[in-house]
This record gives C-alpha cells, sequence and structure tokens, in this order.
C-alpha cells in the first residue's frame, strides 16, 4: 500500500513537472512571437507606398488614412514614416496607421496642434524602438558627430505644402516638463531659452525660431525621461 502512494506521489510530480514545462515552454514561445510582431510592425514598410513623392502628390496619404495628416523624413536615418492624428494623445499609441493594433503604434501629432503644422510650435510622438525604428533613432542625437550629420529633413502635409526641417537642440527631459509638453502654457520664446539652459546639444537657429518643430520618444518603461529633437520647419 506504502509503494503504491509512493508510486501515485511520484506520477503526479512527473505530470505537474511536465505541466508546468509545457506551460512555461508556451509562455516563452508567445513572448518570442510577439517580440517578432512588435519588430515586424516597427519595420513595416508597406505605408511606403503612400508616400508622397513631392506636393503634387500629397493627396495620396488621403488613401491610407483620414488621419494620416503629413508625411516626415529625415535623412539619413530610419526616420520615415506618415504623421497620424487622433481623437487624443492615446490614440495612436498602440495602433498602427492603417488603424490596427500594434505594440508599435505610428508616429503622432499632438492632438492639441494644428494638423496642417500652421502652429508655431508642432510636437510629435513615436515609440522607442530598437535598431531605430520609429523614434528609436533619436537616442543617438546626443552625440554630436551624429547630430551635426543628421540634421536635415522634410515634411509634407496633406494638404500639399512641404517643410525643410533643420535641427539645432537635443535635449533628454522628464515628461512633466511643461515648457515642452504643455502647450498652452508655452512659447517659443520660453522653449528656446530651456533648450539653451537645458539641452546637450544646442546651436542657435540661423534661420529664426517662428515655426519649430519637436520629435519626442521614451528613454525606456520605467521612467519618464523623454529625449526631443527640436528643430525649425521652413516651408
Amino acid at each position: 500500500m506504502l509503494r503504491k502512494t509512493i508510486r501515485f506521489i511520484d506520477n503526479s510530480i512527473d505530470r505537474i513537472v511536465i505541466l508546468v514545462s509545457l506551460l512555461f515552454f508556451f509562455i516563452c514561445l508567445y513572448a518570442m512571437y510577439d517580440a517578432i510582431m512588435v519588430y515586424y510592425n516597427a519595420n513595416d514598410n508597406s505605408t511606403l507606398k503612400y508616400k508622397p513623392q513631392g506636393v503634387e502628390d500629397a493627396e495620396i496619404l488621403r488613401e491610407l488614412s483620414k488621419d494620416a495628416v503629413a508625411w516626415i523624413s529625415v535623412d539619413n536615418t530610419t526616420i520615415d514614416y506618415p504623421v497620424m492624428q487622433g481623437k487624443d494623445n492615446s490614440e495612436y499609441l498602440n495602433k498602427d496607421p492603417y488603424g490596427a493594433y500594434s505594440l508599435s503604434g505610428s508616429i503622432f501629432l499632438d492632438s492639441r496642434c494644428d494638423g496642417r503644422f500652421e502652429d508655431d510650435y508642432s510636437l510629435l510622438y513615436g515609440h522607442h524602438m530598437d535598431y531605430g525604428a520609429m523614434f528609436g533613432a533619436l537616442d543617438e542625437y546626443i552625440k554630436p558627430d551624429y547630430f551635426d550629420a543628421h540634421k536635415i529633413g522634410s515634411l509634407i502635409t496633406v494638404e500639399g505644402r512641404k517643410y525643410n526641417i533643420t535641427f539645432f537642440a537635443a535635449v533628454k527631459v522628464q515628461a512633466t516638463e511643461k515648457v515642452v509638453f504643455d502647450l498652452a502654457n508655452s512659447s517659443n520664446s520660453k522653449l528656446l531659452k530651456y533648450l539653451e539652459n537645458n539641452a546637450a546639444i544646442f546651436q542657435q537657429p540661423k534661420d529664426g525660431a517662428a515655426h519649430l518643430i519637436a520629435l519626442s520618444t521614451c528613454q525606456s518603461a520605467e521612467n519618464n525621461e523623454r529625449m526631443v529633437v527640436v528643430g525649425v520647419l521652413n516651408e
């Protein structure tokens, strides 16, 4: 009787070990699948067919989505994406330009900004993804040599306006920094002063600062620090 009891216990333990091992295996398998899908979505080039080649075909963005407001490109970087604008700043955090769920989200314009980029200050957000995808490349702007070699970009709005972008500052800030993120209570003059005093890299803009654009991404999931690169928009 004792042997049977011991054998039953041993078999039960074996079954539990097998079940736990299978559960762990499937969890690992799902984690791998999830990581692959995040990487795939972050590096999805299918939206490139909606990229305007100039102001004459800017309306091609409307075929992508009614929420597409522009296309942004930064020379010699991986930043080459449609710019979305949702009803609030949560909508495109985990939604791709097609409207499908995606952990890598989209590049999007702050919902408080003018979608035609006629504001004095326009603020864009993008997730920090590996291999420079989305706004992951912004990390490199803290390096002076990289900054100087990647300070030119362009933006074409869905209405057919083309802007040249010249970046002049790179700064790490907290997400609570009002001068950068509180659009209603900030101004370009306040932002310029803040950048001059706090930015890791600051080059006095040569073309004035009447029309600014900022690109922002998170540094990690563990803190509220943001990497922000700021430039001048010239139509």
